[in-house]
């Protein structure tokens, strides 16, 4: 099983410790397209006009001033790095070991600017939307689908993949129908249901955490994934067909 997640908007940056180093990253087919994108982020980030190219209010000044430092910055853990709703309600810190352990195996985080790590990969805070373009490289989404499918499928080969990444993230790369589950969330009363985001990047962090922490075999099909969710969840398993992936609603009552 691999757990397929956005990264957060907002990174917490490293106190200490020692640059990145793109070649102890996994994927590293994806090292030469990363310095790419860290090259031009670091132009861009250095312009009068940094914040509108990127899509950031100016209250952010001070990250996309980073993104022109990253060489240097102090790395961490991708764990400790992406924070936020899902992230949070993921809660890796308080992990045992043996989860812990499970978690920087089966998690992939998809990434504007690293195109794809695991939990345990070392990196800087940085600021970069999938949904931006940069010079020379054109939308990210586009710049990365064809290496990522090159990097990530083979390492993805026979595992269920839980994809809770947003659509911005998703448009990166689109696994292999037949064995991708993508999770949706929704609220429901008086038999209407409704998308909201907050409860939907927790809700997707908590399944995360089930799936790490719960007893017995890891879910290897849609249907075991379905019946492991509605361990804690109200769920539906939609099928999906051989150009779309299942969906798994998670239906929260409201």
């Amino acid at each position: 099983m691999l757990i397929l997640l956005p990264p957060s908007e907002g990174k917490t940056p490293a106190d200490a410790g020692s640059p990145v180093d793109l070649a102890e990253l996994s994927f590293p087919e994806l090292t030469a397209a990363r310095q790419e994108v860290a090259v031009a982020l670091a132009a861009v980030s250095a312009q009068d006009d940094a914040l509108s190219q990127l899509g950031v209010g100016a209250s952010l000044a001070h990250e996309v001033s980073r993104n022109t430092r990253l060489a240097h910055e102090p790395a961490a853990p991708a764990h400790s790095i992406y924070t936020g709703v899902l992230f949070d309600a993921l809660g890796y810190q308080s992990l045992t070991p043996t989860q812990k352990s499970k978690a920087d195996a089966a998690v992939v985080v998809v990434s504007g600017l690293w195109g794809a790590v695991r939990f345990a990969d070392r990196i800087p805070a940085y600021r970069l939307s999938m949904s931006a373009g940069l010079p020379g490289l054109g939308k990210l989404a586009s710049f990365w689908k064809p290496k990522l499918a090159a990097a990530v499928s083979g390492p993805a080969a026979g595992h269920l993949l839980v994809d809770c990444r947003s659509s911005t993230y998703a448009a990166a790369w689109a696994p292999e129908p037949e064995r991708t589950v993508a999770v949706n969330v929704f609220t429901e009363r008086d038999g209407t249901r409704k998308v909201v985001s907050h409860f939907a990047k927790h809700t997707r962090g908590e399944l995360a955490r089930h799936l790490l922490t719960r007893r017995g075999k890891a879910p290897e099909t849609p249907a075991q994934l379905a019946k492991a969710a509605g361990e804690k969840w109200t769920v539906e398993l939609v099928p999906g067909t051989p150009r779309k992936p299942h969906t798994l609603n998670i239906i929260l009552a409201n």
